[in-house]
């Protein structure tokens, strides 16, 4: 059955992005194949009852299929969604969101037009890129092939700040001449592991995170100079070390080599210092629009007090605390802590509160308490809320909850186990990462009478 060559018609895109097929066999999931396609595909694998194939050969292109501006799209496993037109990208995405309701929270909601961007490209204010070698010997830079540790090289990325790529091609010049060696994963050796770059988009602010796997390495004072002197937008460089055997890029170890160790950007008015491990998004133009929506849905009132669970760097709670008369932020990575802590400080905030903990822990507490909130803001990671938190929320009954997700199906999961107080108002999914099958959702919960 492996390997083999069947044709195949598209029925609809998966929850992942894949075109989805039947055969005789029972369903295929592929790559790159659009509904309303027929195409030769390979059987490349199977996994829990379903196939897995790629195209051989497309017989009958979808009208909206459009020709890739990144030549490596297919194989680099970043985009799923390139060769697919924007409006049709937007489409799938409204109804990713909508499927999920449906399906999981079992409840029928008006899910509103996915909120785009004018020009879906370079528009990702963070690139990390491992390094290593290819078969020749000379140093790349790129992205993962999907379901691997294969690197795919990469010149210029089409959804990453156009910024950043000649830095990461100076640095691999700079590697070679002083010889600087990329780190290999099988061998645990070398010293390059990652590259690292943040942008701001109103400072125009530049930083570059060199991850080494050693302390120091030779000619690194030099390799500093040059790559200033090469580029002189850069505002800062730190050096990360991680010297683990591991997946995770940052380690715990930094040293500034250059500047101050962080760059600065504005959010709709406010300005945020933003550190190598600081959780800020990813997308500066569409977030805006992310929380400006967020805001206004929430309505908050004088005499509000307003708590922001999963607060990262304070971006949600320093936005609320103009009309709250008091703002909780709770997140557990000490670091975004206390970039939110000094952020308000930046900014003359000083209605607003910020803790290292556990945000479940946290919520059984004020629950046990009987704490006042008037207004919940929650901001999960993609895997959700855990019952203990949600819970909590249940006690403490908040007269409004704005939930931001990335995830569709832990959403409509968590509304569901919300639904016993509270009703859904509004469904505002945005487009955080074009070209991609990810979608970022708003969702208006209000307190049943």
């Amino acid at each position: 059955m492996l390997n083999q060559i069947v044709k195949v018609t598209c029925v609809d895109l998966s929850f992942e992005g894949k075109g989805v097929a039947r055969f005789d066999k029972g369903v295929v999931f592929v790559d790159g194949l659009l509904p309303g396609e027929s195409a030769e595909i390979e059987i490349l694998y199977s996994r829990s009852g379903s196939y897995f194939g790629k195209i051989k050969k497309l017989l009958t292109p979808s009208p909206d299929r459009i020709q890739p501006r990144c030549p490596v799209c297919t194989a680099c496993g970043g985009c799923q969604f390139q060769q697919l037109s924007y409006k049709a990208q937007l489409d799938y995405k409204r109804k990713k969101v909508a499927n999920a309701f449906s399906r999981v929270a079992k409840q029928d909601v008006k899910v509103g037009d996915v909120l785009g961007m004018d020009d879906p490209c370079f528009y990702r204010n963070k690139t990390q890129m491992p390094m290593g070698k290819d078969k020749a010997g000379k140093i790349i830079t790129g992205f993962y092939k999907a379901n691997s540790h294969e690197i795919v090289p990469i010149e210029k990325c089409y959804i990453e700040d156009e910024r950043a790529a000649p830095i990461i091609k100076t640095i691999r010049e700079l590697m070679k001449e002083i010889r600087v060696e990329p780190y290999d994963e099988d061998k645990h050796i070398g010293v390059m592991r990652h590259i690292l770059i943040r942008t701001s988009h109103y400072k125009k602010q530049i930083m570059v995170v060199l991850v080494t796997n050693v302390n120091n390495f030779p000619g690194q004072n030099n390799f500093v100079k040059a790559l200033i002197a090469k580029h002189p937008e850069i505002t800062t460089i730190v050096q990360n070390i991680n010297k683990r055997d591991t997946n995770v890029i940052l380690g715990n170890y930094e040293n500034i080599m250059y500047g101050k160790g962080f760059i600065e950007d504005t959010l709709l008015g406010i300005n945020f210092q933003i550190s190598s491990k600081s959780f800020y998004q990813t997308n500066p133009l569409q977030t805006e629009k992310l929380y400006k929506a967020a805001l206004e849905a929430a309505d908050i009132a004088d005499g509000d007090v307003v708590f922001d669970a999963y607060t990262g760097i304070g971006t949600i709670a320093l936005l609320a605390a103009k009309k709250a008369e008091h703002v909780i932020g709770v997140e557990i990575v000490a670091q975004a802590v206390r970039d939110a802590i000094r952020n308000a400080k930046h900014n003359g905030i000083s209605n607003v509160e910020f803790h290292i903990a556990d945000v479940s822990d946290y919520m059984v507490e004020m629950a046990s308490q009987n704490a006042k909130i008037d207004v919940l803001f929650m901001d999960p990671p993609r895997r959700g809320a855990d019952e203990r938190f949600l819970k909590s929320v249940l006690a403490l009954s908040p007269k409004k909850i704005i939930y931001v997700s990335c995830e569709p199906e832990t959403l409509a999961r968590d509304i569901k186990a919300l639904s016993a107080k509270y009703e859904v108002s509004s469904v505002q999914p945005v487009d955080m990462f074009p070209q991609t099958q990810h979608v970022e959702t708003v969702v208006v919960l209000v307190l049943k009478k």
